[in-house]
């Protein structure tokens, strides 16, 4: 199943969340973080400015970003797999090789 956003939203997949602590503890998953890293799944077409204008967004299908451990409080499950939907303005950044 496909899923378009709308305005300036996007989907994002959440990374895998670490199960071991640097120091070695292994963590059960209700005691582990969720993790504040994705990638991009889908975006919209971008913000509509007060004059009619569109103004696409600064992030592309892919990308893998970094947002912060309340946003996207919009959760969907499709297919089975845990997507968030949030806005382009909780993204903190994009994470670059």
């Amino acid at each position: 199943m496909k899923i378009r956003p709308l305005h300036d939203r996007v989907v994002v997949r959440r990374s895998e969340e670490e199960t071991t602590t640097s120091g070695g503890i292994v963590l059960p998953g209700s005691a582990a973080e969720k993790p504040n890293r994705g990638t991009i799944v889908a975006v919209g077409e971008g913000r509509t400015l007060n004059n009619g204008d569109v103004k696409p967004l600064s992030v592309k299908v892919g990308d893998v970003v970094l947002f912060g451990q309340y946003s996207g409080s919009n959760t969907v499950k499709l297919d089975g797999e845990e997507l968030l939907i949030m806005n382009e303005s909780e993204i903190f950044g994009v994470l670059e090789d």
